[in-house]
């Protein structure tokens, strides 16, 4: 958030929006609050919106950027544990858990292109 507001005179945002799965909905209002404090600290008037629906979250977004991981933590210990258990590196930034990262987060990624639509 501190680069948007950095830059708000060079891409003028009016409101972002916030989408979290529904693991996520006890934190979501809290996680919100952060980027609002941001904002109004900033003297701009940029509303932080946040929701679970990706559909309400995407309608008339002019700009859409993710940052998610597929079956949260879970994942990323399988995507560890088992090139590891081979002898291998195992993170979901190099060798096999990127693949593994890759085949979970696609599909995902390709329903929002759609919805975006």
């Amino acid at each position: 958030m501190e680069g948007f507001t950095k830059r708000y005179t060079d891409l003028p945002i009016k409101e972002i929006w916030l989408l979290d799965v529904p693991a996520g909905k006890e934190k979501q209002d809290i996680i919100a609050a952060m980027p609002q404090k941001m904002w109004n600290a900033s003297g701009h008037n940029v509303k932080i919106h946040s929701t679970l629906d990706w559909t309400e979250a995407l309608k008339n977004a002019d700009f859409v950027t993710t940052q998610f991981r597929v079956e949260q933590l879970s994942t990323r210990i399988l995507a560890q544990a088992i090139p590891a258990s081979y002898g291998l590196l195992g993170q979901e930034t190099k060798e096999p858990g990127e693949i593994f990262k890759a085949l979970r987060t696609i599909p995902v990624i390709l329903a929002i292109v759609e919805d975006m639509k």
